[in-house]
């Protein structure tokens, strides 16, 4: 099977199974997503405004290297670089559309968080002898496309949720048979995987038959 096939298999059951397991695990929990009396324990991440965290998912996998890359680091550094790898992952890597810029998506406020923590890693940067130049690059191509764009003036429902890394943030899975683009995406994903599926057995079965018949 070619390895692209393979990859793109593997990554869209990831996908199904990060959707579909929450659902199966915690059924009316899931409900109610967060309140503000969430788990304070963890280390606090101030908000990201609605048009900051669109500038900041554009630079997301530049930071997030660098941060990864980073020596002069210490343990709250790292549970927030932690806590924004792990919210990316929850929010099915930033792949479901308007997850960052549709406020209605159900994936929005997942995406607040782990853009957030991503900020906060940025500017904890600015200050390690090591990373604060290139962590000063990106500061100012941020601020530079958000002033050229007008962001900073865009707000919404979440811009002035703040986030602590003891409270994991999951994307709102009642919400999405209300949002027909997640719906698309997640569906889509679903006949994917089942169509991947069943081409591999079909490939199983001629290589059983081929070989008896040799």
């Amino acid at each position: 099977m070619p390895g692209s096939f393979a990859t793109m298999l593997v990554r869209a059951s990831l996908l199904i199974l990060s959707a579909v397991l929450p659902l199966l695990a915690a059924g009316d929990g899931f409900a109610h997503q967060r309140s503000s009396g969430g788990p304070q324990s963890g280390i606090a991440i101030p908000e990201i405004s609605h048009g900051e965290m669109i500038v900041m998912a554009e630079n997301r996998d530049r930071i997030i290297d660098l941060a990864g890359r980073a020596i002069d680091t210490d343990e709250p550094f790292r549970r927030v670089l932690n806590y924004a790898r792990i919210q990316y992952a929850y929010c099915l890597w930033g792949r479901m559309p308007g997850s960052v810029t549709d406020e209605a998506s159900p994936f929005n406020e997942c995406s607040h968080a782990y853009l957030a923590a991503t900020k906060a890693v940025l500017l904890a940067m600015r200050d390690m002898p090591g990373e604060a130049a290139a962590a000063g690059e990106i500061v100012s191509i941020v601020d530079r496309a958000m002033v050229l764009r007008g962001l900073a003036l865009i707000t919404c429902q979440f811009s002035g949720e703040a986030f602590n890394t003891a409270d994991t943030i999951r994307p709102d899975w009642t919400a999405v048979p209300g949002h027909p683009a997640s719906l698309a995406t997640l569906t889509g994903l679903v006949a994917l995987v089942g169509g991947g599926f069943l081409g591999l057995r079909a490939i199983g079965r001629k290589g059983q038959t081929a070989s008896g018949s040799s």
